[in-house]
């Protein structure tokens, strides 16, 4: 059996874009011939697209549709940021949302049926990335008005339901939403446990100080109001309009907000940051 190499290890899976473990394996298979090896990889490609399903799609854009009365919204992930820029990947997110803003009660599962799902997995192999559609979201069906916002750069996103307003109105909020990332729309939406937990943290910050009881809890109960006041949708000052709350200009235009959904790429997700050469050679000091 020939010498398997890290650096030819490595050298195939630059020109195939294979997982290592795999480019280890035909290169024994083929005893070392690169040349061969690669042609048993492209024999046995539908491989790729399942081996690809293990590593880490921390990058990707959010792609969205909307129009009067709705909006639509997917994550599409891939590896790196290189793959976003490439035609076969920008093509694959529009027919994805093309599709998904195409039928109103289309879930995740049925959005991947068929053609779709097709198109990615071959997507997979032309770009060596492991590339998943994520997570959509769409407006409320009750919405009279509905905003949609999507930052330039496509890595967040935002969707507003509301009853009463208008579009631009929508859409503002949605601005908002996007660029304050609140985790309620109304303080009745904040749980008693999310307030507990920060009072707790602030009485071990204030206590500290050797404060008396009485001063201690009015610090403690400032801090949670600047606290809600930052994360609380209609409690924020309006980016464009610094002074004026949410909830004023809500007021203001005679509207209630259903609620939003915020995306940002990658949120969750573990990003792998890996030496890969220090990887191969584990790899084979491993077997």
């Amino acid at each position: 059996m020939a010498d398997i190499s890290a650096s030819l290890v490595k050298k195939l899976r630059e020109k195939t874009g294979i997982g290592m473990m795999d480019c280890k394996k035909a290169l024994i298979d083929a005893n070392g011939d690169i040349a061969l090896a690669i042609e048993e990889l492209r024999k046995s490609s539908g491989i790729k697209a399942i081996k690809k399903a293990e590593r880490s799609t921390a990058d990707g854009v959010i792609a969205a549709f909307s129009d009067r009365s709705k909006a639509c919204m997917v994550e599409i992930n891939c590896e790196t940021d290189f793959v976003i820029r490439n035609e076969s990947f920008i093509n694959f997110t529009k027919e994805v949302v093309t599709k998904l803003s195409s039928k109103e009660d289309l879930n995740l599962r049925d959005l991947l049926e068929g053609d779709l799902e097709k198109k990615r997995k071959k997507l997979v192999q032309r770009t060596g990335e492991n590339i998943v559609v994520r997570r959509i979201a769409k407006s409320n069906k009750d919405s009279d008005s509905v905003g949609l916002y999507v930052h330039s750069n496509k890595k967040v996103a935002c969707i507003t339901s509301l009853q009463g307003g208008n579009q631009n109105l929508a859409k503002d909020i949605a601005m908002q939403v996007v660029a304050s990332d609140p985790i309620a729309v109304s303080l009745e939406d904040i749980s008693k446990e999310t307030l507990d937990k920060e009072r707790e943290i602030y009485e071990a910050q204030s206590s500290k100080r050797g404060k008396s009881t009485e001063i201690v809890q009015k610090i403690i109960e400032s801090k949670i109001k600047k606290f809600l006041s930052e994360v609380i949708l209609t409690e924020q000052d309006f980016i464009k309009e610094p002074g004026r709350k949410i909830s004023d200009l809500l007021n203001k235009n005679k509207a209630k907000i259903i609620g939003f959904k915020r995306f940002e790429v990658g949120e969750g997700i573990e990003k792998e940051d890996k030496n890969f050469a220090n990887e191969v050679m584990l790899q084979i000091e491993k077997t």
